[in-house]
Protein backbone atom coordinates (compact mmCIF):
# COMPACT_ATOMS: atom_id res chain seq x y z
CA UNK A 1 0.00 0.00 0.00
CA UNK A 2 1.18 3.58 -1.02
CA UNK A 3 1.98 5.73 1.71
CA UNK A 4 -1.01 7.97 3.57
CA UNK A 5 -1.59 10.94 4.24
CA UNK A 6 -2.41 11.65 8.09
CA UNK A 7 -5.24 13.95 6.85
CA UNK A 8 -7.25 11.11 5.34
CA UNK A 9 -8.28 9.75 8.26
CA UNK A 10 -10.52 12.53 9.73
CA UNK A 11 -12.10 12.31 6.15
CA UNK A 12 -14.37 9.32 5.64
CA UNK A 13 -16.85 10.00 8.15
CA UNK A 14 -18.26 12.41 10.22
CA UNK A 15 -16.52 12.09 13.88
CA UNK A 16 -18.62 10.46 16.03
CA UNK A 17 -19.49 8.28 12.96
CA UNK A 18 -15.43 7.63 12.53
CA UNK A 19 -15.06 6.50 15.88
CA UNK A 20 -17.56 3.81 16.17
CA UNK A 21 -16.51 2.15 13.23
CA UNK A 22 -13.14 2.29 14.25
CA UNK A 23 -14.01 1.02 17.51
CA UNK A 24 -16.14 -1.81 15.84
CA UNK A 25 -13.40 -2.77 13.37
CA UNK A 26 -10.37 -2.66 16.14
CA UNK A 27 -12.60 -5.32 18.12
CA UNK A 28 -13.68 -7.66 14.97
CA UNK A 29 -10.40 -7.51 13.21
CA UNK A 30 -6.81 -7.04 12.89
CA UNK A 31 -5.31 -4.16 12.59
CA UNK A 32 -4.53 -3.54 8.34
CA UNK A 33 -1.54 -4.07 7.09
CA UNK A 34 0.79 -1.85 6.38
CA UNK A 35 3.66 -2.85 3.83
CA UNK A 36 4.19 -1.12 0.53
CA UNK A 37 3.76 -2.21 -3.02
CA UNK A 38 4.27 -1.14 -6.16
CA UNK A 39 2.84 -0.98 -9.51
CA UNK A 40 4.47 -0.42 -12.76
CA UNK A 41 5.96 2.94 -13.41
CA UNK A 42 3.41 5.35 -15.48
CA UNK A 43 5.17 7.83 -17.89
CA UNK A 44 2.43 8.51 -20.37
CA UNK A 45 2.11 6.52 -22.86
CA UNK A 46 1.04 8.46 -26.57
CA UNK A 47 -2.44 7.28 -26.97
CA UNK A 48 -5.82 8.88 -28.50
CA UNK A 49 -9.07 7.76 -27.78
CA UNK A 50 -10.82 8.15 -31.25
CA UNK A 51 -14.89 7.67 -31.91
CA UNK A 52 -14.83 5.25 -34.65
CA UNK A 53 -19.12 4.81 -34.10
CA UNK A 54 -19.61 5.22 -37.54
CA UNK A 55 -16.90 3.61 -39.15
CA UNK A 56 -17.30 0.71 -36.87
CA UNK A 57 -21.05 0.16 -38.45
CA UNK A 58 -22.98 0.89 -34.69
CA UNK A 59 -26.25 2.94 -35.50
CA UNK A 60 -27.53 3.03 -32.33
CA UNK A 61 -29.88 5.25 -30.90
CA UNK A 62 -31.90 5.30 -27.05
CA UNK A 63 -34.83 5.89 -26.79
CA UNK A 64 -35.68 7.12 -22.91
CA UNK A 65 -39.84 7.32 -24.02
CA UNK A 66 -39.65 11.27 -23.66
CA UNK A 67 -43.09 13.02 -24.17
CA UNK A 68 -43.13 16.09 -22.38
CA UNK A 69 -44.34 14.27 -19.60
CA UNK A 70 -41.01 14.03 -17.49
CA UNK A 71 -41.85 10.58 -16.10
CA UNK A 72 -39.16 9.25 -13.33
CA UNK A 73 -37.83 6.48 -15.49
CA UNK A 74 -36.62 8.50 -18.65
CA UNK A 75 -33.59 9.77 -16.99
CA UNK A 76 -32.30 6.15 -16.20
CA UNK A 77 -31.34 4.11 -19.03
CA UNK A 78 -29.67 2.34 -20.33
CA UNK A 79 -26.99 -0.27 -19.98
CA UNK A 80 -24.64 -2.03 -22.58
CA UNK A 81 -22.75 -4.78 -22.57
CA UNK A 82 -19.47 -6.61 -24.21
CA UNK A 83 -19.97 -10.38 -24.35
CA UNK A 84 -18.73 -13.07 -26.66
CA UNK A 85 -22.32 -14.52 -27.71
CA UNK A 86 -20.69 -16.87 -30.48
CA UNK A 87 -17.49 -17.97 -28.98
CA UNK A 88 -15.35 -16.96 -31.63
CA UNK A 89 -13.05 -15.02 -29.33
CA UNK A 90 -14.22 -11.65 -30.04
CA UNK A 91 -16.34 -9.44 -27.83
CA UNK A 92 -19.64 -8.34 -29.32
CA UNK A 93 -21.92 -5.73 -28.63
CA UNK A 94 -25.33 -5.38 -26.73
CA UNK A 95 -26.94 -1.89 -26.70
CA UNK A 96 -30.18 -1.66 -24.05
CA UNK A 97 -32.80 0.26 -25.36
CA UNK A 98 -35.97 1.43 -24.03
CA UNK A 99 -39.02 2.66 -25.70
CA UNK A 100 -41.80 4.96 -26.37
CA UNK A 101 -45.08 5.24 -23.91
CA UNK A 102 -46.99 5.01 -26.73
CA UNK A 103 -47.09 2.03 -29.43
CA UNK A 104 -44.85 3.00 -32.36
CA UNK A 105 -45.55 1.38 -36.07
CA UNK A 106 -41.60 0.45 -35.98
CA UNK A 107 -40.90 -1.33 -32.86
CA UNK A 108 -37.83 0.02 -30.23
CA UNK A 109 -35.67 -2.45 -29.16
CA UNK A 110 -32.15 -2.91 -27.97
CA UNK A 111 -29.98 -4.16 -30.38
CA UNK A 112 -27.21 -6.61 -30.66
CA UNK A 113 -23.88 -6.26 -32.99
CA UNK A 114 -21.82 -9.26 -33.89
CA UNK A 115 -18.15 -8.36 -34.02
CA UNK A 116 -16.76 -9.28 -37.61
CA UNK A 117 -12.97 -8.97 -36.49
CA UNK A 118 -11.96 -5.89 -38.92
CA UNK A 119 -12.86 -4.04 -36.62
CA UNK A 120 -16.32 -3.16 -37.77
CA UNK A 121 -19.94 -4.68 -36.35
CA UNK A 122 -22.44 -6.10 -38.04
CA UNK A 123 -26.73 -5.61 -36.55
CA UNK A 124 -27.95 -9.33 -35.91
CA UNK A 125 -31.02 -8.16 -33.82
CA UNK A 126 -33.28 -9.31 -36.23
CA UNK A 127 -34.63 -13.12 -35.68
CA UNK A 128 -31.82 -13.03 -32.78
CA UNK A 129 -35.03 -13.45 -29.73
CA UNK A 130 -33.56 -10.26 -28.59
CA UNK A 131 -35.56 -8.00 -30.36
CA UNK A 132 -38.92 -7.81 -27.76
CA UNK A 133 -39.77 -4.12 -27.17
CA UNK A 134 -39.30 -3.71 -23.57
CA UNK A 135 -38.60 -0.25 -21.07
CA UNK A 136 -35.61 -2.11 -20.53
CA UNK A 137 -32.99 -0.74 -18.20
CA UNK A 138 -29.76 -3.04 -17.72
CA UNK A 139 -28.32 -6.02 -18.56
CA UNK A 140 -25.54 -8.82 -18.08
CA UNK A 141 -23.88 -11.69 -19.26
CA UNK A 142 -23.17 -15.37 -17.91
CA UNK A 143 -23.39 -19.01 -18.15
CA UNK A 144 -25.93 -19.89 -15.87
CA UNK A 145 -26.29 -23.26 -17.41
CA UNK A 146 -22.76 -24.00 -17.71
CA UNK A 147 -23.02 -25.26 -21.84
CA UNK A 148 -20.36 -23.25 -22.75
CA UNK A 149 -22.62 -20.61 -24.29
CA UNK A 150 -23.27 -17.05 -22.90
CA UNK A 151 -26.48 -15.83 -21.89
CA UNK A 152 -28.05 -12.75 -21.52
CA UNK A 153 -30.47 -11.39 -18.36
CA UNK A 154 -32.16 -7.97 -19.05
CA UNK A 155 -34.08 -5.06 -16.85
CA UNK A 156 -37.18 -3.67 -17.63
CA UNK A 157 -40.26 -1.96 -16.58
CA UNK A 158 -42.44 -4.75 -17.63
CA UNK A 159 -40.43 -7.44 -16.15
CA UNK A 160 -37.06 -8.68 -16.24
CA UNK A 161 -36.10 -11.08 -18.99
CA UNK A 162 -33.70 -13.81 -18.86
CA UNK A 163 -32.21 -15.26 -22.40
CA UNK A 164 -30.83 -18.60 -22.30
CA UNK A 165 -28.33 -18.88 -25.66
CA UNK A 166 -29.09 -21.30 -27.93
CA UNK A 167 -25.51 -21.79 -29.64
CA UNK A 168 -27.13 -20.81 -33.15
CA UNK A 169 -26.81 -16.73 -32.68
CA UNK A 170 -30.57 -16.83 -30.99
CA UNK A 171 -31.42 -16.58 -27.86
CA UNK A 172 -34.83 -17.79 -25.79
CA UNK A 173 -37.01 -16.16 -23.59
CA UNK A 174 -36.94 -18.64 -20.38
CA UNK A 175 -37.78 -16.11 -17.94
CA UNK A 176 -40.94 -17.66 -16.70
CA UNK A 177 -39.81 -21.79 -17.10
CA UNK A 178 -36.58 -20.18 -15.08
CA UNK A 179 -38.71 -19.47 -12.01
CA UNK A 180 -37.60 -15.41 -12.96
CA UNK A 181 -40.39 -12.72 -11.58
CA UNK A 182 -38.98 -9.17 -11.11
CA UNK A 183 -41.08 -6.44 -12.25
CA UNK A 184 -39.56 -4.14 -9.61
CA UNK A 185 -38.19 -1.54 -11.71
CA UNK A 186 -34.61 -3.34 -12.01
CA UNK A 187 -31.92 -1.65 -12.83
CA UNK A 188 -28.46 -2.89 -12.72
CA UNK A 189 -27.52 -6.79 -12.35
CA UNK A 190 -24.80 -9.21 -11.94
CA UNK A 191 -24.45 -13.06 -12.48
CA UNK A 192 -21.93 -14.18 -9.73
CA UNK A 193 -21.47 -17.63 -7.64
CA UNK A 194 -22.22 -16.54 -3.69
CA UNK A 195 -22.37 -20.26 -2.72
CA UNK A 196 -19.62 -21.67 -4.65
CA UNK A 197 -21.50 -24.82 -5.82
CA UNK A 198 -20.51 -23.99 -9.60
CA UNK A 199 -23.57 -22.54 -11.01
CA UNK A 200 -24.51 -18.59 -11.48
CA UNK A 201 -26.94 -17.23 -9.31
CA UNK A 202 -28.55 -13.38 -9.89
CA UNK A 203 -28.40 -10.54 -8.20
CA UNK A 204 -30.70 -7.74 -9.32
CA UNK A 205 -31.10 -4.24 -8.23
CA UNK A 206 -34.28 -2.75 -7.89
CA UNK A 207 -35.34 1.26 -7.91
CA UNK A 208 -38.25 2.32 -6.45
CA UNK A 209 -42.43 1.53 -6.63
CA UNK A 210 -43.00 3.61 -9.64
CA UNK A 211 -45.88 4.10 -12.83
CA UNK A 212 -47.32 6.36 -14.36
CA UNK A 213 -50.13 6.77 -12.45
CA UNK A 214 -47.79 7.25 -9.63
CA UNK A 215 -45.27 9.73 -10.74
CA UNK A 216 -44.63 12.80 -8.73
CA UNK A 217 -44.77 16.30 -10.05
CA UNK A 218 -41.99 18.31 -9.36
CA UNK A 219 -40.45 21.33 -10.01
CA UNK A 220 -36.79 22.64 -10.30
CA UNK A 221 -38.25 26.88 -11.17
CA UNK A 222 -41.50 26.87 -9.29
CA UNK A 223 -43.49 26.39 -12.22
CA UNK A 224 -42.81 23.70 -14.58
CA UNK A 225 -42.56 19.65 -13.79
CA UNK A 226 -39.12 18.65 -13.95
CA UNK A 227 -37.99 14.94 -12.40
CA UNK A 228 -38.02 13.91 -9.35
CA UNK A 229 -35.44 12.92 -6.81
CA UNK A 230 -35.79 9.04 -5.55
CA UNK A 231 -36.65 11.06 -2.20
CA UNK A 232 -40.16 11.20 -3.64
CA UNK A 233 -40.61 7.38 -3.86
CA UNK A 234 -40.54 4.59 -2.01
CA UNK A 235 -37.72 1.63 -1.91
CA UNK A 236 -38.09 -1.23 -3.56
CA UNK A 237 -36.01 -4.50 -2.12
CA UNK A 238 -33.45 -6.00 -4.39
CA UNK A 239 -33.58 -9.66 -5.56
CA UNK A 240 -30.92 -12.56 -4.82
CA UNK A 241 -31.79 -15.56 -7.15
CA UNK A 242 -30.00 -19.11 -6.09
CA UNK A 243 -28.94 -20.95 -9.17
CA UNK A 244 -31.03 -24.62 -8.25
CA UNK A 245 -29.73 -26.33 -11.57
CA UNK A 246 -31.54 -27.59 -14.62
CA UNK A 247 -32.23 -24.05 -16.13
CA UNK A 248 -34.32 -22.88 -12.57
CA UNK A 249 -34.10 -20.06 -9.93
CA UNK A 250 -35.29 -19.74 -6.55
CA UNK A 251 -35.67 -16.59 -5.18
CA UNK A 252 -33.71 -16.83 -1.71
CA UNK A 253 -33.52 -12.92 -1.36
CA UNK A 254 -35.20 -12.98 1.98
CA UNK A 255 -33.16 -15.49 3.34
CA UNK A 256 -30.08 -14.66 2.48
CA UNK A 257 -30.57 -11.02 3.92
CA UNK A 258 -30.52 -8.90 1.01
CA UNK A 259 -33.95 -7.90 1.01
CA UNK A 260 -33.95 -4.14 2.18
CA UNK A 261 -36.96 -2.49 1.03
CA UNK A 262 -35.84 1.42 1.53
CA UNK A 263 -33.01 0.84 -0.53
CA UNK A 264 -32.68 2.39 -3.89
CA UNK A 265 -30.46 0.46 -6.12
CA UNK A 266 -28.48 1.76 -8.88
CA UNK A 267 -25.20 -0.01 -8.80
CA UNK A 268 -23.70 -3.57 -8.30
CA UNK A 269 -20.43 -4.55 -8.01
CA UNK A 270 -19.02 -8.27 -7.15
CA UNK A 271 -15.90 -7.99 -5.17
CA UNK A 272 -13.91 -10.12 -2.51
CA UNK A 273 -12.97 -7.11 -0.02
CA UNK A 274 -11.85 -9.44 3.09
CA UNK A 275 -10.15 -11.70 1.00
CA UNK A 276 -11.79 -15.30 2.11
CA UNK A 277 -12.47 -16.48 -1.19
CA UNK A 278 -16.10 -15.90 -1.28
CA UNK A 279 -17.52 -13.19 -3.54
CA UNK A 280 -19.02 -10.56 -1.63
CA UNK A 281 -21.37 -7.56 -2.99
CA UNK A 282 -21.73 -3.84 -2.78
CA UNK A 283 -24.51 -1.87 -3.75
CA UNK A 284 -24.36 1.88 -4.39
CA UNK A 285 -28.16 3.26 -3.46
CA UNK A 286 -29.83 6.75 -4.68
CA UNK A 287 -30.28 9.02 -1.69
CA UNK A 288 -30.36 5.70 0.59
CA UNK A 289 -27.23 4.34 2.56
CA UNK A 290 -25.13 2.32 0.54
CA UNK A 291 -24.55 -1.67 1.19
CA UNK A 292 -21.50 -3.57 1.30
CA UNK A 293 -23.09 -7.30 2.00
CA UNK A 294 -20.14 -9.61 3.57
CA UNK A 295 -20.82 -13.10 2.51
CA UNK A 296 -21.23 -15.46 5.24
CA UNK A 297 -20.37 -18.54 3.63
CA UNK A 298 -23.16 -20.35 4.64
CA UNK A 299 -25.78 -18.87 2.13
CA UNK A 300 -26.77 -15.45 4.02
CA UNK A 301 -24.73 -12.28 3.78
CA UNK A 302 -24.42 -9.03 6.33
CA UNK A 303 -24.25 -5.52 5.39
CA UNK A 304 -21.56 -3.96 7.32
CA UNK A 305 -21.36 -0.79 4.87
CA UNK A 306 -21.95 1.14 7.84
CA UNK A 307 -18.81 0.34 10.02
CA UNK A 308 -16.51 -0.30 6.90
CA UNK A 309 -17.30 3.61 6.52
CA UNK A 310 -18.57 3.03 2.63
CA UNK A 311 -22.76 3.95 3.36
CA UNK A 312 -22.31 7.48 3.42
CA UNK A 313 -20.28 10.20 2.47
CA UNK A 314 -17.56 11.84 4.34
CA UNK A 315 -20.33 14.13 5.88
CA UNK A 316 -22.60 11.14 6.95
CA UNK A 317 -25.12 12.09 4.14
CA UNK A 318 -25.95 9.43 2.03
CA UNK A 319 -25.28 10.65 -1.65
CA UNK A 320 -26.94 9.81 -4.92
CA UNK A 321 -25.08 7.05 -6.32
CA UNK A 322 -25.05 5.53 -9.26
CA UNK A 323 -22.20 3.34 -11.26
CA UNK A 324 -19.73 1.77 -9.47
CA UNK A 325 -17.03 -0.65 -9.52
CA UNK A 326 -14.11 -2.30 -7.36
CA UNK A 327 -10.09 -2.94 -8.20
CA UNK A 328 -6.92 -2.94 -6.77
CA UNK A 329 -5.57 0.00 -8.64
CA UNK A 330 -2.28 0.46 -6.33
CA UNK A 331 -0.86 -3.01 -5.93
CA UNK A 332 -2.04 -3.35 -2.35
CA UNK A 333 -3.93 -6.64 -2.87
CA UNK A 334 -7.25 -5.41 -1.98
CA UNK A 335 -9.88 -4.28 -4.14
CA UNK A 336 -11.34 -0.60 -3.81
CA UNK A 337 -14.40 0.79 -4.85
CA UNK A 338 -15.03 3.59 -6.97
CA UNK A 339 -19.07 5.24 -7.01
CA UNK A 340 -20.34 7.81 -9.23
CA UNK A 341 -22.84 10.46 -7.30
CA UNK A 342 -24.70 12.95 -8.18
CA UNK A 343 -23.54 16.83 -9.56
CA UNK A 344 -21.89 18.89 -6.54
CA UNK A 345 -21.20 15.49 -4.98
CA UNK A 346 -17.90 14.20 -6.68
CA UNK A 347 -16.81 10.75 -7.01
CA UNK A 348 -15.85 8.29 -4.13
CA UNK A 349 -13.00 6.51 -3.95
CA UNK A 350 -13.20 4.34 -1.17
CA UNK A 351 -9.68 3.11 -0.25
CA UNK A 352 -9.63 -0.39 1.32
CA UNK A 353 -7.78 -0.59 4.02
CA UNK A 354 -7.77 -3.74 5.30
CA UNK A 355 -9.25 -5.30 8.49
CA UNK A 356 -12.87 -4.48 7.29
CA UNK A 357 -12.41 -0.31 6.97
CA UNK A 358 -12.51 1.62 3.80
CA UNK A 359 -11.31 5.54 3.72
CA UNK A 360 -12.36 7.98 1.31
CA UNK A 361 -9.60 9.04 -0.78
CA UNK A 362 -11.64 11.63 -3.11
CA UNK A 363 -12.07 14.47 -1.53
CA UNK A 364 -8.61 15.43 -0.77
CA UNK A 365 -7.99 14.10 -4.43
CA UNK A 366 -7.63 15.54 -8.05
CA UNK A 367 -10.38 13.16 -8.26
CA UNK A 368 -12.97 14.72 -6.42
CA UNK A 369 -12.11 18.18 -7.49
CA UNK A 370 -12.28 17.06 -10.97
CA UNK A 371 -15.55 15.29 -10.80
CA UNK A 372 -17.45 17.52 -8.34
CA UNK A 373 -19.65 18.90 -10.82
CA UNK A 374 -20.16 16.10 -12.98
CA UNK A 375 -23.21 13.38 -12.83
CA UNK A 376 -21.69 10.11 -13.32
CA UNK A 377 -23.51 7.21 -14.31
CA UNK A 378 -21.04 4.68 -15.72
CA UNK A 379 -17.92 4.21 -13.73
CA UNK A 380 -14.86 1.74 -13.64
CA UNK A 381 -11.56 0.81 -13.41
CA UNK A 382 -9.59 -0.04 -16.71
CA UNK A 383 -5.57 0.11 -17.56
CA UNK A 384 -5.81 2.33 -21.03
CA UNK A 385 -2.49 2.78 -21.54
CA UNK A 386 -1.28 -1.06 -20.00
CA UNK A 387 1.69 0.68 -17.61
CA UNK A 388 0.18 -1.64 -14.70
CA UNK A 389 -1.35 0.66 -12.90
CA UNK A 390 -5.49 1.19 -12.75
CA UNK A 391 -6.84 4.62 -14.29
CA UNK A 392 -10.48 5.38 -13.74
CA UNK A 393 -13.19 6.17 -16.54
CA UNK A 394 -16.88 8.06 -15.40
CA UNK A 395 -19.59 8.36 -17.94
CA UNK A 396 -21.48 11.85 -17.04
CA UNK A 397 -24.86 13.86 -17.96
CA UNK A 398 -27.32 15.18 -15.56
CA UNK A 399 -31.37 14.66 -15.48
CA UNK A 400 -33.24 17.65 -16.79
CA UNK A 401 -32.40 19.68 -19.69
CA UNK A 402 -33.35 22.79 -17.41
CA UNK A 403 -30.70 22.36 -14.93
CA UNK A 404 -28.47 24.71 -16.39
CA UNK A 405 -31.18 27.68 -15.76
CA UNK A 406 -31.15 27.00 -11.78
CA UNK A 407 -27.42 25.50 -11.74
CA UNK A 408 -24.97 27.64 -13.56
CA UNK A 409 -22.56 25.59 -13.00
CA UNK A 410 -24.40 22.52 -14.00
CA UNK A 411 -25.20 21.43 -17.58
CA UNK A 412 -27.46 18.90 -18.65
CA UNK A 413 -24.66 17.28 -21.08
CA UNK A 414 -21.36 16.84 -19.81
CA UNK A 415 -18.10 15.29 -21.12
CA UNK A 416 -16.53 12.35 -19.77
CA UNK A 417 -13.91 11.90 -16.93
CA UNK A 418 -10.30 10.03 -18.22
CA UNK A 419 -8.07 10.29 -14.42
CA UNK A 420 -4.67 8.54 -15.39
CA UNK A 421 -3.23 6.44 -12.38
CA UNK A 422 0.34 7.91 -11.85
CA UNK A 423 1.38 4.73 -9.99
CA UNK A 424 1.74 5.78 -6.68
CA UNK A 425 -2.32 5.28 -6.66
CA UNK A 426 -2.97 9.76 -7.48
CA UNK A 427 -4.85 10.03 -10.38
CA UNK A 428 -4.84 13.03 -12.87
CA UNK A 429 -7.44 14.51 -15.25
CA UNK A 430 -6.29 13.04 -18.11
CA UNK A 431 -8.82 13.97 -20.65
CA UNK A 432 -6.09 16.65 -22.27
CA UNK A 433 -3.62 14.05 -22.98
CA UNK A 434 -6.00 11.57 -25.15
CA UNK A 435 -7.45 13.75 -28.17
CA UNK A 436 -10.33 15.93 -28.56
CA UNK A 437 -13.14 12.53 -28.50
CA UNK A 438 -13.76 13.00 -24.39
CA UNK A 439 -13.95 16.27 -25.04
CA UNK A 440 -17.63 16.40 -26.54
CA UNK A 441 -20.52 16.65 -23.76
CA UNK A 442 -22.91 14.36 -23.60
CA UNK A 443 -25.86 12.72 -21.64
CA UNK A 444 -23.87 9.60 -20.82
CA UNK A 445 -26.18 6.70 -18.98
CA UNK A 446 -23.93 3.21 -19.37
CA UNK A 447 -20.56 2.94 -19.83
CA UNK A 448 -17.93 -0.96 -20.59
CA UNK A 449 -14.53 -1.28 -21.59
CA UNK A 450 -13.10 -4.62 -23.97
CA UNK A 451 -10.87 -5.09 -26.49
CA UNK A 452 -13.04 -5.05 -29.49
CA UNK A 453 -10.30 -4.63 -32.04
CA UNK A 454 -8.09 -7.27 -30.80
CA UNK A 455 -5.26 -4.75 -30.38
CA UNK A 456 -3.70 -5.44 -26.82
CA UNK A 457 -5.20 -2.26 -25.62
CA UNK A 458 -8.62 -1.24 -23.91
CA UNK A 459 -12.01 1.01 -26.03
CA UNK A 460 -14.72 2.23 -24.38
CA UNK A 461 -18.36 1.98 -25.46
CA UNK A 462 -21.09 4.39 -23.96
CA UNK A 463 -24.57 4.31 -24.23
CA UNK A 464 -26.28 7.72 -24.13
CA UNK A 465 -29.80 8.63 -22.68
CA UNK A 466 -32.12 9.50 -25.30
CA UNK A 467 -29.23 9.60 -28.49
CA UNK A 468 -26.47 8.29 -29.99
CA UNK A 469 -23.81 5.22 -28.83
CA UNK A 470 -20.34 6.06 -29.08
CA UNK A 471 -17.28 3.46 -29.24
CA UNK A 472 -14.19 4.92 -28.95
CA UNK A 473 -10.85 3.02 -30.23
CA UNK A 474 -7.65 3.21 -28.02
CA UNK A 475 -4.99 3.78 -30.42
CA UNK A 476 -1.27 3.80 -28.70
CA UNK A 477 -2.10 1.64 -25.42
CA UNK A 478 -0.69 -1.06 -27.02
CA UNK A 479 2.72 0.79 -27.34
CA UNK A 480 3.05 -0.77 -23.19
CA UNK A 481 3.13 -4.42 -23.37
CA UNK A 482 0.37 -6.96 -21.91
CA UNK A 483 -1.51 -10.15 -21.48
CA UNK A 484 -5.00 -11.33 -21.94
CA UNK A 485 -6.19 -14.24 -20.12
CA UNK A 486 -9.45 -15.91 -20.66
CA UNK A 487 -10.70 -18.24 -18.27
CA UNK A 488 -12.90 -21.13 -18.76
CA UNK A 489 -14.19 -23.16 -15.48
CA UNK A 490 -14.50 -26.89 -14.89
CA UNK A 491 -15.95 -27.57 -11.29
CA UNK A 492 -16.40 -23.87 -11.06
CA UNK A 493 -18.67 -22.06 -13.03
CA UNK A 494 -17.84 -22.21 -16.50
CA UNK A 495 -17.74 -18.17 -16.87
CA UNK A 496 -15.43 -18.34 -14.38
CA UNK A 497 -16.79 -15.39 -12.16
CA UNK A 498 -14.88 -14.97 -8.86
CA UNK A 499 -11.69 -16.38 -10.24
CA UNK A 500 -9.00 -14.63 -8.69
CA UNK A 501 -5.89 -13.88 -11.02
CA UNK A 502 -1.99 -12.03 -9.63
CA UNK A 503 0.45 -11.03 -12.47
CA UNK A 504 3.49 -10.58 -11.25
CA UNK A 505 6.58 -9.04 -13.40
CA UNK A 506 9.34 -7.01 -12.81
CA UNK A 507 7.40 -3.57 -11.84
CA UNK A 508 5.26 -4.86 -9.46
CA UNK A 509 2.04 -7.78 -8.75
CA UNK A 510 -1.44 -7.16 -10.01
CA UNK A 511 -4.52 -9.03 -9.55
CA UNK A 512 -8.25 -9.24 -10.61
CA UNK A 513 -11.07 -10.71 -10.21
CA UNK A 514 -13.57 -12.27 -13.54
CA UNK A 515 -16.90 -10.29 -12.50
CA UNK A 516 -19.76 -9.62 -14.05
CA UNK A 517 -21.85 -6.28 -13.72
CA UNK A 518 -20.22 -2.93 -12.28
CA UNK A 519 -20.29 0.32 -13.79
CA UNK A 520 -24.12 1.66 -14.53
CA UNK A 521 -26.52 -0.95 -16.08
CA UNK A 522 -23.60 -2.79 -18.00
CA UNK A 523 -20.47 -5.09 -17.75
CA UNK A 524 -17.33 -5.08 -19.77
CA UNK A 525 -15.61 -8.37 -21.19
CA UNK A 526 -14.76 -10.76 -18.49
CA UNK A 527 -11.22 -11.45 -20.20
CA UNK A 528 -8.91 -9.96 -18.22
CA UNK A 529 -6.29 -7.54 -19.20
CA UNK A 530 -2.86 -7.08 -17.55
CA UNK A 531 -0.59 -3.95 -18.74
CA UNK A 532 3.30 -4.29 -17.83
CA UNK A 533 4.64 -1.56 -19.14
CA UNK A 534 7.97 -2.16 -20.66
CA UNK A 535 8.54 -5.56 -18.67
CA UNK A 536 10.06 -8.18 -21.22
CA UNK A 537 8.46 -11.06 -19.46
CA UNK A 538 5.85 -12.04 -16.71
CA UNK A 539 7.61 -13.90 -13.90
CA UNK A 540 4.33 -15.84 -13.18
CA UNK A 541 0.59 -15.87 -13.29
CA UNK A 542 -1.57 -17.72 -10.45
CA UNK A 543 -4.90 -18.40 -10.94
CA UNK A 544 -7.10 -19.37 -7.87
CA UNK A 545 -10.91 -20.70 -8.66
CA UNK A 546 -13.63 -20.46 -6.89
CA UNK A 547 -13.70 -24.76 -6.19
CA UNK A 548 -10.51 -24.15 -4.32
CA UNK A 549 -8.19 -25.02 -7.35
CA UNK A 550 -5.19 -23.03 -7.64
CA UNK A 551 -2.89 -23.10 -10.85
CA UNK A 552 0.69 -21.28 -12.01
CA UNK A 553 2.34 -20.88 -14.58
CA UNK A 554 5.59 -19.33 -15.04
CA UNK A 555 7.98 -16.99 -17.23
CA UNK A 556 5.12 -16.50 -19.77
CA UNK A 557 6.25 -14.07 -22.80
CA UNK A 558 3.76 -11.01 -23.00
CA UNK A 559 1.67 -9.27 -25.93
CA UNK A 560 -0.46 -12.39 -26.18
CA UNK A 561 -3.94 -13.61 -25.28
CA UNK A 562 -4.63 -17.18 -23.77
CA UNK A 563 -7.23 -19.24 -22.70
CA UNK A 564 -6.82 -21.00 -19.30
CA UNK A 565 -8.83 -23.77 -18.33
CA UNK A 566 -9.43 -25.15 -14.91
CA UNK A 567 -7.59 -27.93 -14.39
CA UNK A 568 -5.34 -27.90 -17.62
CA UNK A 569 -1.43 -26.83 -16.73
CA UNK A 570 -1.01 -25.26 -19.56
CA UNK A 571 -1.72 -22.21 -21.58
CA UNK A 572 -3.49 -22.40 -24.80
CA UNK A 573 -2.73 -18.93 -27.30
CA UNK A 574 -6.12 -17.61 -27.66
CA UNK A 575 -6.67 -16.14 -31.41
CA UNK A 576 -9.60 -14.55 -32.61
Amino acid sequence: MFPRPLVMINRALPTALLVTTLLVAAACTPAPETETHTVASTKPADVVFTDVTETAGIAFSHHNGRSGQKLLPETLGSGVVFFDYDNDARPDLLLVNSRPWEAQAEPVTSKLYRNNGDGSFTDVTAGSGLETELFAIGAAAGDYDNDGLTDLYVTALEGDRLYRNTGNGTFADVTASAGIDNANFGTSVAFLDYDRDGLLDLFVDNYVVWSPELDVWCTLDGSTKSYCTPGSYTGVASKLYRNLGEGRFEDVSEAAGVSDPESKALGIAILDFDADGWPDIFQANDTQPNKLYRNNQDGTFTDIGLTAGVAFAEDGKARGAMGVDAADYDGSGRPHLLVGNFSNEMLNLFHNEGGGLFLDDAPASDIGKESLLALTFGAFFFDYNLDGALDVFAANGHLDEEINAVQPKVTFEQAPLLFRNDGTGRFLLANSEVGEAFSTPLVARGAAYADYDSDGDLDVVINVNNGAARLYRNDGGNANSYVRLHLVGKESNRSAFGAKVTVTSASGKQSRMVRSGSSYASQSESTLTFGIGQDLLIDVIEVEWPSGETQRFEKVEPNQSFRIEESVDSLAVQTS
